[in-house]
């Protein structure tokens, strides 16, 4: 672990913060169990920050760069993007980028420097898109202001601690956003809507082509840009939101098996009680037998 922190020089403007965790208690951090996973090395908040840019050739932490307002770019290995209000930017360790405000909008953005044992895992969480378009998000930015209240708290290791405990949530929290992508068409796919959709059809079937053609895309391209944006198929995010439901019902201990299956949509309980084990790693009697002690 360095003991600099590669930000740029970039002048604070009125309103602007930077903070960069010192060398001893990042050492501290580094080695504390309720840290070691991730922990913050630098925060900063830049508003309207005209001639802001850098370029990181190897960077040796991870960096995440919200942009609040304005806009501007980055350069990565795979090209050049233009970044607006409500972008985030995912800048893993090791990999060369720049980026900078536009000239004649410049962005107002808040940024985290971080590293740790578990960093990697954490940036996981948020998929393999350099640059993920999520909107504005009040909780957000009101995690980034409780970061650099990380300055004013002295330099105890304690609140360091709670530091590294709120940037791990915070990250966290990043990977359960509904996601959204622009299509070519220009129309807008977003995971917020399609499982709408599906929770609209719990109690019923609903198969690729039927979610597809609520979204005017190919059974290919709807289930491609899907697992994309999520992670996983659709029809298997259908299947764990009904399990959810299944495991709702049966948390009433008033419907047999049968019977909350039947509620289901599904013909067949043995079918049905298949499912529910191989998503929730029990039979469905088992699972209510859990709740009835």
């Amino acid at each position: 672990m360095g003991m600099r922190v590669e930000t740029s020089n970039w002048p604070l403007p009125v309103g602007g913060q930077r903070f960069i965790t010192p060398p001893r208690l990042r050492r501290l951090l580094a080695r504390h169990p309720l840290s070691t996973g991730c922990y913050p090395l630098a925060i900063g908040f830049y508003p309207e920050a005209a001639g802001h840019q850098m370029r990181r050739l190897q960077p040796d932490d991870h960096l995440l760069i919200y942009c609040r307002s304005g806009s501007g770019w980055l350069e990565v290995a795979n090209g050049r993007f233009e970044v607006a209000a409500g972008d985030l930017l995912l800048l893993p360790k090791d990999a060369p980028h720049a980026y900078g405000a536009d000239l004649h909008n410049p962005w107002t953005i808040y940024w985290v420097h971080f590293d740790g044992s578990l960093s990697e895992d954490f940036l996981r969480l948020l998929g393999a898109q350099t640059l993920r378009r999520i909107g504005v998000q009040p909780r957000l930015i009101g995690d980034f202001e409780a970061l650099l209240g990380l300055q004013r708290q002295g330099l105890n290791i304690l609140p360091f601690i709670h530091a590294a405990h709120r940037l791990q949530a915070m990250i966290s929290s990043l990977a359960v956003l509904p996601a959204r992508v622009n299509l070519k068409s220009g129309r807008v796919l977003d995971i917020e809507a399609v499982q709408a959709v599906m929770r609209a059809h719990l109690h019923g079937s609903l198969n690729l082509d039927e979610l597809a053609a609520q979204f005017k895309l190919s059974r290919f391209h709807f289930a491609k840009t899907y697992r994309a944006l999520t992670g996983h198929a659709p029809i298997q995010d259908f299947i764990q939101l009904k399990m959810a439901l299944a495991c709702r019902l049966l948390d009433r201990g008033d419907a047999e098996v049968r019977q909350v299956a039947e509620q289901l949509g599904y013909d067949d309980p043995y079918y049905f009680s298949r499912l529910f084990r191989k998503v929730v790693g029990m039979a469905p009697s088992h699972y209510r037998a859990l709740h009835q002690g």
